[in-house]
C-alpha cells in the first residue's frame, strides 16, 4: 500500500512538472519585450536611412547617400535577424509602422549619430544583459551581431558628419559591403569573411 502510494505521488509529480513546463513561456517575458522593441527599432531606423539616403541625394551628397543606404541595409538585416529570433520562440511580432522626421542632411547625420550611439551605449548592452542572464542564446546572438555592427555605423556616421562640415564630402566612400547575415558594414572591400559571424565575402551586398 506504501509503495502503491508512493508510486501515485511520483506520477503526480511527473504530471504536473511536464505541465507546468508546457505552461512556461518561451522565454523570459522581458527578453521577449526587448526583442520586439529592437525589431522596431530596426525597422525604424532602415525606413529612416532610407529617407536620409534620398533627401542626401537631393542635396546633392551623393557618398553620404551610400552610407545611408548601406546602413538602411544592414539594419533591415538585424531586423530580419529578430524577427526570427522571435518566431522561433513562438511569438509574433506586431506590425511595425516607422515614425521619424526627415530634415537636412547634416541633421540627418546628427540624428543617426545619436540613434547609433544610444544603442551601442545603452540599449544593446541592457539587451544583452537580460538575455544573457535569462540564457535565451537565439536572443543573445542576434542582439550581439547588431550590436557589434551598431558600433561601426556609429565611427562611420562620425566620420561622415565631420567630412560634411569640413567639405571633404568627397573623401568619404564609394562603395559599402554589408554583410548578409549580421549586418556587418565595410567602407570599402571586406574581407574574406566578416569580422563578426564569419560569412564569407560572396554573400555580402554591395551598395554603390
Amino acid at each position: 500500500m506504501k509503495v502503491k502510494s508512493l508510486m501515485m505521488l511520483f506520477v503526480s509529480f511527473i504530471v504536473m512538472s511536464v505541465f507546468n513546463y508546457a505552461a512556461k513561456p518561451p522565454a523570459d517575458e522581458a527578453t521577449i519585450k526587448n526583442i520586439k522593441a529592437a525589431i522596431t527599432g530596426e525597422s525604424t531606423a532602415s525606413a529612416k536611412y532610407a529617407a536620409y539616403a534620398k533627401k542626401a541625394k537631393e542635396e546633392g551628397y551623393n557618398k553620404i547617400a551610400l552610407l545611408f543606404e548601406a546602413a538602411s541595409k544592414s539594419e533591415s538585416i538585424h531586423a530580419g535577424n529578430h524577427r526570427a529570433a522571435l518566431e522561433q520562440l513562438g511569438v509574433t511580432m506586431e506590425k511595425v509602422t516607422p515614425k521619424f522626421e526627415v530634415k537636412s542632411t547634416k541633421e540627418n547625420l546628427e540624428d543617426a549619430v545619436k540613434g547609433e550611439s544610444y544603442e551601442v551605449s545603452t540599449m544593446y548592452p541592457n539587451f544583452i544583459k537580460t538575455a544573457n542572464k535569462n540564457k535565451v542564446n537565439i536572443a543573445l546572438i542576434s542582439f550581439n551581431y547588431a550590436f557589434q555592427t551598431e558600433k561601426k555605423h556609429k565611427v562611420l556616421y562620425q566620420h561622415a558628419l565631420q567630412a560634411l562640415n569640413e567639405g571633404k564630402e568627397n573623401n568619404l566612400a564609394s562603395k559599402y559591403m554589408v554583410c548578409s547575415t549580421c549586418g556587418n558594414t565595410y567602407d570599402g572591400e571586406a574581407p574574406a569573411r566578416c569580422g563578426i559571424s564569419m560569412t564569407p565575402r560572396d554573400r555580402f551586398v554591395t551598395i554603390e
